[in-house]
């Protein structure tokens, strides 16, 4: 096996874009800020990322996590981040949107969801704002089912199932998304009130329950086609989505 060297410099230069954040039996490190320039509608708007990783292990000894990571195989499965605009920590006004993963829509623009177009739009939002967060969860992929079967639940659909019908068809629950992690990073990073960008009450619910402030929610509907009428319609009528005025039609 080859002898990997760790350089000193190297490792100074990381441990201080560390933090920790315990949470219960488990450990979250927060890695950040690192520039990043994105094209956003045009035109180069540069946000802060910051990536995070869920370990069962706490540790401060930054140095053992580093040294872990060749052998950790993270590509096996995706790590969560967070795109922060302006002076997040401090700012009165700050948006925030927690993004669901959509491999087809944030990727390959499909038209199927209006995933694609949520993304973008909120990134805008955000930048228009002058503060916010995008917090992108990458393991919940098809509302938490994962993108296999997320695939397979696309061919039940094409079969006339609608999308809560198909994740319950292959055994799943209707919404299975968890977002503790991302929101043990939200304090991390802002402890005044945010305004969340979201047409699903539940995120609201996420964070009210974790005693997080908020201020107002912001809906976000658009880009409705022939493809996806049935799955926004169905996002509304059975999964409680609220429409754009706040009304919820399954209340």
């Amino acid at each position: 096996m080859k002898e990997i060297k760790h350089d000193h410099e190297a490792f100074t230069i990381l441990k201080d874009k560390i933090q920790l954040i315990k949470q219960r039996n488990k450990a979250t490190y927060l890695v950040g800020p690192i520039q990043l320039p994105v094209n956003l509608y045009g035109e180069t708007t540069v946000f802060q990322w910051y990536c995070w990783l869920s370990q069962d292990e706490v540790t401060e000894d930054y140095s053992h996590i580093i040294e872990k990571l060749a052998s950790s195989n993270l590509a096996e499965y995706q790590q969560s981040s967070v795109l922060v605009y302006g002076d997040f920590a401090n700012a009165e006004e700050a948006l925030i949107r927690m993004h669901s993963i959509c491999h087809t829509g944030d990727i390959f623009g499909s038209k199927r969801c209006d995933c694609g177009f949520q993304l973008k739009e909120s990134m805008k939002r955000i930048k228009d704002n002058g503060a916010g967060a995008l917090f992108y969860l990458a393991n919940h992929e098809g509302r938490g089912i994962g993108l296999f079967s997320k695939a397979m639940a696309y061919l039940l659909q094409e079969s006339g199932y609608d999308t809560v019908e198909a994740n319950e068809q292959l055994g799943f629950e209707n919404d299975t998304r968890n977002y503790e992690d991302a929101i043990d990073v939200l304090k991390q990073l802002r402890s005044k009130a945010v305004t969340l960008i979201t047409n699903n009450p539940k995120k609201m619910e996420a964070l009210e329950k974790a005693g997080l402030p908020i201020s107002g929610r912001t809906p976000l509907w658009g880009d409705v086609s022939e493809y996806n009428k049935k799955y926004l319609q169905t996002k509304v009528s059975k999964s409680g989505h609220m429409e754009a005025e706040g009304t919820c039609l399954n209340d």
